[in-house]
């Protein structure tokens, strides 16, 4: 009788263990993929759009912040809302970018775009629309 089945004796485990073969792990078998890797593959499989909204109640504002926070940039044309009510969307709004590093536009006269960070906007249409308002 072996040690071993000394102590299994001495505890009370009579059961026997037969060895299995194991075949060796093959190199090849194996994957192993970077987790930045994998999500680079599904940001590039991901389609890019920006989304329209013309809200016209507050409550609208929940959508609109949803897809801001999902990543996914938006241009919000507030010209079926009352002034009072837009301003308050707008600031809201400039609340969810701002905690997302993004940026707030405005393009036209009640038209705003916020995109998030990793998104860049490139000129600037404000002195564009400074001159046209001065004209009228």
């Amino acid at each position: 009788m072996s040690f071993s089945d000394r102590i299994n004796n001495w505890f009370g485990s009579n059961e026997t263990y037969e060895d299995y073969d194991v075949p060796p792990e093959s190199e090849n078998n194996t994957k192993v993929m970077s987790l930045v890797s994998a999500r680079k593959e599904m940001e590039a499989q991901k389609e890019h759009k920006i989304i329209l909204f013309e809200p016209r109640v507050f409550s609208d504002v929940k959508v609109i912040g949803n897809h801001l926070l999902n990543g996914e940039p938006a241009i919000i044309n507030f010209q079926r809302m009352e002034e009072d009510q837009a301003l308050r969307i707008v600031d809201f709004l400039s609340g969810i970018v701002f905690a997302q590093n993004g940026d707030i536009k405005r393009i036209g006269e009640q038209i705003f775009l916020c995109t998030p960070e990793q998104y860049r906007v490139e000129g600037d249409l404000t002195d564009s629309l400074a001159r046209k308002y001065r004209r009228e």
